[in-house]
């Protein structure tokens, strides 16, 4: 099964990890861009994310647990990866930034259901 991280400066808090195999649709998990960070450094995540850095087992590998009702799965990405992932979306939207980025008024019309 392949996993893919993506940003979009539009929700400059998330990132998404899509999961999925080669002829399938994938499955989307979105996560904060904090969390991945932070993973970085030392377990962290409650509820349905939890980031893992590296181990004595996997010096050069971070793992992404992702549970919900159905079960559990686990991603294991290397480290270098994730690191220049999370370079690429620091340079597109610094941290402290990302309120810069939002569009509030579309936000707020998603979460009510309104049409602006």
């Amino acid at each position: 099964m392949s996993a893919e991280l993506h940003y979009d400066m539009a929700d400059p808090y998330a990132i998404r990890l899509s999961l999925g195999a080669p002829m399938k649709r994938p499955v989307d998990w979105v996560f904060a861009r904090e969390l991945l960070t932070e993973g970085l450094r030392r377990p962290t995540g409650s509820g349905d994310v939890l980031v893992i850095p590296r181990h004595r087992c996997h010096p050069h590998s971070l793992r992404v647990v992702l549970r919900n009702l159905a079960g559990t799965a686990s991603v294991e990405m290397a480290v270098s990866a994730a690191t220049a992932f999370l370079r690429q979306t620091f340079a597109l939207v610094p941290e402290g930034a990302e309120g810069l980025h939002m569009d509030l008024d579309r936000a707020i019309s998603e979460l009510t259901g309104r049409r602006g």
